[in-house]
């Protein structure tokens, strides 16, 4: 059976690993001022953190509307067999149970929760892509896709938390209290929603290195086939200090580092950076 597998784009991948393995991207809805875009097709982070540097207000997404999912596979459908697209978690946006109730009204569509998002979502989608090679049943291949989910580490650091006050996730009070004392708060993915970590204090670059090594070093519990570094505009400081940490830290056969795309940096703003890798055990609280 011919299987395309589809995900939103979300999953943040880089160009290149969408194009080597063939995934279908849906884009996200991205609302700016009071006109609509689709992310990475007529609009890019670097105009998100423009509109706002610009005193504009927080741009914002959308879910993908039910009848748009529709289209969108009855296109894929025409050159394949059966799709199978993972959303964005269902804790964080409306999009996946859109794409539910689209697949309700066709054949050969299944959708997956990747109960994650950016290249967390990215791993899942990354799963699908090497079960569809030795696997040739869709609802098996669905069954594996859930059970793996739990098992994305997903966490990223924020060097500021005005987009997260503006946008109502963190309030205004906190978000000076934490800049005041210089903290830097680490947002973790857990059972489909994002909680507030560990909050490191210093300089950016500081608590970046600290904030990787303590993921990392000595985690037996660490699956060291890949790991992203995904993020936001940082500094080369930044991304040379996070690139020495991992390595130092870990042996993952791979380090794939990839930019956010319009989702992450709505609501996270420039200085946003995680590292994503794979369990040996589900993440829980």
């Amino acid at each position: 059976m011919n299987i395309r597998i589809s995900a939103d784009s979300t999953c943040d991948l880089s160009p290149e690993q969408i194009r080597e393995h063939h995934i279908a991207i849906k884009p996200m809805i991205v609302n700016m001022g009071d006109r609509s875009y689709y992310d990475g097709v007529d609009i890019t982070p670097a105009q998100v953190f423009a509109h706002v540097a610009a005193g504009n207000p927080l741009c914002s997404t959308s879910a993908v509307p039910i009848g748009e999912y529709q289209e969108y596979f009855a296109e894929l459908l025409k050159d394949c067999d059966a799709v199978i697209h993972i959303n964005i978690g269902s804790g964080f946006s409306s999009t996946h149970r859109n794409a539910v109730l689209a697949a309700e009204e066709m054949e050969n569509v299944y959708v997956v929760d990747s109960r994650n998002l950016s290249t967390g979502h990215g791993h899942v989608v990354l799963e699908a892509c090497r079960l569809v090679k030795t696997e040739s049943d869709p609802n098996k291949i669905v069954e594996k896709l859930n059970a793996f989910a739990p098992y994305v580490d997903a966490s990223f650091l924020l060097d500021r938390l005005d987009y997260l006050a503006k946008g109502g996730r963190c309030s205004s009070i906190a978000a000076l209290g934490a800049n005041l004392l210089r903290l830097k708060p680490c947002i973790e993915v857990i059972d489909n929603k994002m909680i507030v970590g560990k909050k490191y204090r210093g300089n950016y670059a500081k608590c970046m290195d600290n904030y990787v090594r303590e993921r990392l070093a000595g985690n037996n519990d660490i699956v060291d086939h890949e790991i992203f570094i995904t993020h936001t505009p940082v500094s080369n400081e930044i991304m040379n200090t996070v690139r020495t940490a991992v390595k130092e830290s870990a042996s993952f056969k791979n380090i794939y580092e990839t930019t956010a795309g319009c989702t992450i940096s709505c609501h996270c703003g420039e200085g946003c950076l995680g590292i994503l890798y794979i369990r040996k055990s589900p993440k829980t609280k």
